[in-house]
């Protein structure tokens, strides 16, 4: 065994507008794969308009969300933000800043601690398909 720091990327492909990524079966993979034991896991999205977050990644909540963030900061209004770029996606930031760009997960006998019901997701919120990278970095202990 030996501490130290490992790091990756997770590439993901999303749709925009609210879409809704389960990176979880990937965040699982590079633990397994970097043989990561017990320590800390920082999971982040190097963008403004994109969040990660947790959730019971259900049909209902995969509604419920977007609808809640609608409520908050809607699509259709004027924001100062598209004065400035002209690109439409002012909602975009502010939902970004609302939800946060990282989580950081314990990892405790080479497991992920997550609730039963709690994944890890990428949220897009930008106003078109995205290539996104992922950033994970662990720092612990390792086989």
């Amino acid at each position: 065994m030996s501490i130290g720091t490992v790091h990756g990327t997770i590439s993901v492909s999303t749709n925009g507008f609210n879409d809704i990524v389960n990176i979880t079966p990937q965040v699982k993979e590079f633990v397994r794969e970097n043989g990561l034991v017990e320590g800390q896991l920082l999971v982040f999205i190097n963008g403004s308009t994109a969040a990660i977050s947790t959730i019971e990644y259900e049909p209902g909540l995969l509604k419920d969300l977007p609808e809640m963030m609608e409520k908050i900061a809607p699509m259709n209004r004027r924001y100062h933000h598209d004065d400035t770029w002209h690109d439409g996606n002012g909602y975009a930031h502010l939902r970004s800043t609302l939800t946060g760009t990282s989580f950081t997960v314990p990892v405790i006998d080479g497991r992920l601690v997550l609730g039963t019901w709690q994944q890890i997701i990428l949220i897009d919120f930008d106003n078109t398909s995205r290539h996104r990278s992922v950033v994970l970095q662990f720092v612990g202990e390792m086989e």
